[in-house]
Order: structure tokens, then sequence, then C-alpha cells
């Protein structure tokens, strides 16, 4: 089993800056990509970043230029910059991998942390 660990939600001001962390821990995978989405409230859960095992990433359209995708080892950073009020959102990290064992493919969900943008 694989955890997923999110921190570094929290209030920020519109204008502001917030960085959240994902930290995947547990059985050993081989991870392909490590992704961003967002949730607000009565809406769909929407895709936000993904960056893959190469390096390549994408954003979504409203966040171009305004948020970062990184990575390092087994953790995804997801660094927010000029954030806006519609940022407003419940944000998951998703993992997904290959078991080195059985070349099954696995997908987890982190337990999401709250980013709240308000004045």
């Amino acid at each position: 089993q694989v955890q997923l660990v999110e921190s570094g939600g929290g209030l920020v001001q519109p204008g502001g800056s917030l960085r959240l962390s994902c930290a995947a821990s547990g059985s050993i995978f081989d991870i392909n990509s490590m992704e961003w989405y967002r949730q607000a409230p009565g809406k769909q859960r929407e895709l936000v970043a993904t960056i893959t095992s190469t390096g390549a990433t994408n954003y979504a359209n409203s966040v171009k230029g305004r948020f970062t995708i990184s990575r390092n080892k087994n953790t995804v950073y997801l660094q927010m910059n000029s954030l806006k009020p519609e940022d407003m959102a419940v944000y998951y990290c998703y993992v997904v991998g290959v078991s080195p064992y059985n070349g099954d493919e696995y997908a987890y969900w982190g337990q999401g942390t709250q980013v709240t943008v308000s004045s």
C-alpha cells in the first residue's frame, strides 16, 4: 500500500502564495506521473497540473503562468502564486505508477488540503 500525505494548505489573501506538498511512502512503486486536482464546493473535481516521469508538465488554462508543479524523488509540489478567490478549493494529489514486481498499474489519492483565498 502507498500513502500520500499532503500539506501546505491554508488561508491567504488574493495575490498571495502557497506551496503544497504531497509525499508518497509505503510499498515500492515506480511513479509514472504525479498530478494535482482541486474541487470547490458544488463543483466537479478538475485537473490542475501534471508532471510525468520525464519531467514534462501540463497545466489547466486557468492556472498557467501562476502555478508550477515540480517533483523531488517521491514528493510532488505545487507552487501557487498570484492566488485568486476562484482558486479556493480542496486540493488533492494523485499518483499513477507501476509495481516493479508484477507490472500492474496503481493509482492513489491524497487526503486533500484546503486552500482558502480571501481578503
